[in-house]
């Protein structure tokens, strides 16, 4: 090994599991290593400090090694100011631009280490009037002062929490049981936490809420003040649409579980009709529709933002059809989120958690064990992995958040007063 430089791991670099996956990359990648100094916290709350000396073949071996370790959260002891690049053009990085984790980030800038706002994967970290923050490759700009390289860049992965949460740390595990009660319960617990202390819950849903009949105890979490933004695609605000208006979901009556007559229309209708008012407010406003999802968002003035795809019937007025622009305003809506609970829609959520730090405490939910297994391995340090009907999963979490509200009245100072609506 003709190469080598020390690295710095600070923090709870054990029970986060930061240390072994250090050495374990090192391994994987035909490199050694040497630890030059280790001191361990004694106590639970205490941090740990290890220095190593990373060795490769060569300085490109070594180069390769150290960068998947800078992203991992090693650190460089020699930290210097970062190194900035101009952007030649619109939409075009410089050569050697530094691509953010979803991580917390810090550069340093004239000497003093800056927080990267608005942090999020596959990004650029761009410094405008030296302040960095995370930007898309959509929305460089000519002359950007774009990061390169790693100098003067820190990243500092989340620590395993010291209490105890349902929320696993870098767990990744995903139960193909049927969820329990006590474990909905859980959940239900740390959303009244959040909402009490005034956080954020952010849902993420596909059109299998209403096809399963989750509607109304949405539609319920909404109109009781838990939902503080909703992200879904056309074919959730068609068919909650078309529920109410012909208590149809693709054509299908949900108490016989048959098709109604001339039902696969009915979606079409649907469209039509909201089309004709003018948007979803307008047919709210105008007594056209007087129910469900998108009926106690207007009412309780709940942002959502439905963002299209390329297999939209319509798409209804409301729906964004420009993927960039729609990109926008979910990132828009998911800033400062404290709970995201995505449920039943891979892509939509997939397109959320990558928008995401990673301490955004996320809840997937999923019939398909896959989808919800993809979820997680996204990169988030707290998550839980549910695989159920959300037609199961919806009506319990809201008869829990109920219950909790009314046992404990005084956890419900900051959520939004039951505002009920005249049908």
């Amino acid at each position: 090994m003709e190469a080598m430089r020390e690295i710095e791991l600070k923090g709870h670099i054990i029970d986060s599991f930061l240390l072994p996956k250090i050495f374990d990359k090192v391994m994987d990648m035909n490199g050694e290593f040497e630890i030059l100094q280790f001191e361990i916290g004694r106590q639970k709350t205490d941090t740990s400090f290890a220095r190593l000396m990373i060795k490769g073949k060569d300085k490109k071996h070594l180069e390769n090694i150290i960068s998947e370790l800078h992203r991992l959260g090693a650190q460089l002891p020699e930290a210097e100011d970062v190194v900035v690049a101009t952007a030649p053009k619109d939409r075009v990085v410089p050569k050697g631009f530094y691509s953010t984790t979803n991580h917390p980030t810090y550069v340093k800038i004239a000497g003093e280490w800056k927080r990267v706002q608005d942090q999020k994967m596959d990004s650029m970290i761009v410094i405008r009037g030296n302040v960095p923050s995370c930007v898309t490759l959509g929305h460089i700009r000519k002359g950007d002062r774009v990061v390169v390289g790693k100098s003067g860049v820190r990243i500092v992965p989340p620590e395993r929490p010291r209490g105890h949460t349902i929320f696993e740390f870098m767990g990744g595990q995903v139960s193909s049981e049927r969820p329990s009660q006590s474990l909905i319960k859980q959940i239900a617990e740390e959303i009244m936490e959040v909402k009490a202390n005034g956080g954020k819950l952010v849902i993420v849903g596909g059109p299998a809420i209403i096809h399963t009949g989750g509607q109304q105890a949405l539609a319920e979490m909404i109109r009781n003040g838990y939902v503080d933004a909703l992200l879904a695609g056309n074919a959730l605000a068609v068919h909650d649409i078309e529920y109410n208006l012909y208590g149809t979901s693709l054509g299908m009556d949900l108490n016989t579980v048959e098709l109604a007559p001339e039902g696969h229309k009915h979606h079409i209708y649907a469209i039509s009709e909201i089309t004709r008012a003018g948007s979803i407010r307008e047919a709210v406003e105008k007594g056209v529709l007087t129910g469900g999802i998108m009926y106690e968002c207007i009412k309780n003035d709940v942002p959502y933002v439905l963002a299209g795809s390329i297999r939209d019937d319509g798409p209804l007025p409301d729906v964004i059809t420009d993927s960039m622009a729609a990109q926008d305003m979910m990132r828009e809506q998911l800033k400062d989120a404290d709970i995201v609970l995505m449920m039943a829609t891979m892509l939509h959520s997939i397109a959320s958690g990558n928008c995401l730090p990673s301490d955004v405490r996320t809840i997937c939910v999923d019939i398909n064990p896959a989808t919800v297994t993809k979820l997680m391995d996204r990169g988030s340090a707290q998550a839980i992995g549910v695989v159920t009907d959300v037609g199961t999963f919806l009506p319990w979490l809201a008869e829990e958040l109920m219950a909790l509200k009314k046992s404990r009245p005084e956890a419900c100072i900051c959520i939004k007063n039951e505002n009920p609506i005249k049908k």
